[in-house]
């Protein structure tokens, strides 16, 4: 595993695990790949600072935005044997409303960039070993956390346009009610993925309910102090969160450790956030469904085929 991508690493979860595998034997290069260049360059210092090592390089990306995950693609030097799908979070303080490629923000920043990643990485035979995509118990529920599980009528293709149109919702724009199932279908298409190249190993891991990271910051001022300041302390309090060094070190694991198989989705056991790691579909079986994984992988490529990224 000589070569790494990290996509959302100047901060959290993507710094802290860029951090852990560049003390990873045969690690050559790691190339942080944000849209914060300025914050980027600034994570890339702190990390040669405290690592001693110069491996890391910057890579401009904005994962909400299909054009320039292709132009990563097309500007990258070299193949990387390991992709690590980071970037995410709960799409910005207007979440629910459209971007110009007519999907929500909180569905861009979660998938839509990622899976244009994949698709140009594959076709210039610059992905060879490993992609790791960034789940969340979210995408099964967890009823002590009253997140509800994703409740989608017949699991269509059109029903998962209808998820990233954001129409499903019915207006509902708070990212609390769609975040969990945006994720559902990251970890869905991530398993359909799987069946399509057999050559990749593809895993979709939860890091857990995690502190150190940002995706909170997107919240209302109110929301945000409630989950980062009292929620969280709750939590940490009751045993269902971690630090940022532990979930960084679940992608880690998703990684080198071979236990964690190709087309599978590991989080927490259920009605849980931290501790140990299950095949999700042991607690939510349409997770594992193939019928179910295909319609999302179709439902994201109809939106991509109605992108011109050629420009």
């Amino acid at each position: 595993m000589k070569t790494i991508l990290i996509t959302g690493a100047n901060s959290g979860l993507g710094k802290e695990s860029a951090r852990q595998f560049s003390k990873q034997e045969g690690v050559k290069t790691i190339y942080l790949a944000c849209r914060n260049q300025d914050k980027a360059n600034q994570a890339k210092l702190e990390l040669e600072q405290s690592t001693g090592k110069t491996i890391f390089k910057v890579l401009n990306l904005d994962v909400s935005d299909p054009i320039s995950a292709r132009n990563l693609v097309n500007n990258l030097e070299e193949p990387i044997n390991v992709l690590i799908m980071n970037a995410g979070g709960m799409g910005g303080k207007q979440s629910g409303l459209l971007n110009t490629n007519n999907v929500t923000n909180i569905f861009a920043q979660n998938i839509l960039g990622h899976a244009v990643l994949v698709d140009e990485l594959v076709k210039a035979n610059k992905l060879l070993d490993v992609a790791m995509y960034a789940g969340s118990e979210a995408a099964r529920g967890v009823k002590k956390m009253k997140m509800a599980r994703p409740k989608l009528k017949n699991n269509s293709v059109d029903e998962f346009i209808s998820v990233a149109n954001g129409s499903f919702f019915n207006g509902q724009t708070d990212p609390m009610k769609t975040y969990g199932t945006v994720k559902y279908m990251g970890n869905l298409w991530m398993s359909s993925l799987a069946r399509k190249h057999p050559h990749i190993r593809f895993v979709t891991m939860s890091p857990g309910a995690t502190s150190g990271t940002n995706v909170m910051n997107d919240l209302s001022p109110v929301m945000r102090f409630m989950f980062k300041y009292v929620l969280m302390d709750l939590m940490t309090f009751l045993g269902q969160m971690h630090k940022v060094e532990v979930g960084a070190k679940r992608y880690v694991d998703a990684i080198y450790d071979k236990q964690f198989k190709s087309g599978f989705f590991y989080a927490s056991k259920e009605s849980s956030m931290t501790g140990k790691l299950v095949d999700q579909g042991s607690i939510f079986s349409d997770i594992n469904d193939h019928t179910i994984q295909d319609n999302v992988y179709q439902a994201i490529h109809k939106l991509i085929d109605s992108i011109n990224i050629s420009k």
